[in-house]
């Protein structure tokens, strides 16, 4: 099977999963009562979900080998619990946004998920495997490292905003009524543990 298709297979595979941002997407539309709403807010999850797989796709890329990818995720874990940490003193002073995140939340929350539940990783046997040329480029770009972290970056997040777009949209329109409820909570101290936490375990199963 070609390898572009593989990488869109395994995109479309986590564009399904509620946790990788598309629930997320649906509470900000129903909060906006807007459709529009919901599409916007997949632009900084497919940004976050995009810088995560880039990640481990553009050192794989460049190493052929997972070694880095240890260090990335022991740095990358320490930053997340210190921006947990963060979030959590800081709680008093910032206003608690409820399922109506940011932009920049959005993307954060997208990074952490795709981190924490190894979709850069999957990735790797796929492109270990499959030297730049297996996109089936052969000269020029297609030897180059960063342009091979690009492309997989690229149809494996289109893959997956995609999926996940279409459906954010199917049950905003379907369900999103019933999810008004989910606007009145409050995410504040559920992000910053979940940081702390993401961050913990990522740093400890990296050993």
């Amino acid at each position: 099977m070609p390898v572009i298709v593989l990488l869109a297979a395994m995109g479309a595979f986590h564009g399904l999963n509620p946790g990788m941002g598309w629930l997320l997407a649906v509470a900000n539309g129903v909060q906006e009562r807007s459709r529009a709403a919901v599409l916007r807010a997949l632009v900084p999850i497919a940004a976050g979900h995009a810088a995560s797989i880039f990640v481990v796709a553009g050192l794989v890329s460049a190493l052929q080998s997972v070694v880095a990818t240890r260090f990335v995720a022991i740095g990358g874990g320490i930053v997340l619990v210190g921006f947990g940490l963060w979030r959590a003193v800081s709680r008093r002073h910032v206003g608690a946004p409820g399922l109506h995140l940011s932009a920049a939340q959005l993307a954060g929350w997208s990074f952490l998920m795709s981190s924490v539940h190894g979709a850069g990783l999957m990735l790797v046997p796929v492109l270990v495997a499959n030297p730049p040329a297996g996109l089936g480029h052969t000269h020029g770009a297609g030897g180059d490292p960063l342009w091979m972290g690009f492309l997989a970056t690229g149809v494996h997040t289109a893959a997956m905003v995609t999926v996940a777009g279409v459906i954010a949209l199917v049950a905003y329109q379907v369900v999103g009524s019933r999810l008004e409820r989910l606007a009145r909570v409050d995410l504040d101290t559920v992000w910053a543990v979940a940081l702390v936490g993401a961050g913990v375990a990522t740093v400890a199963v990296s050993y």
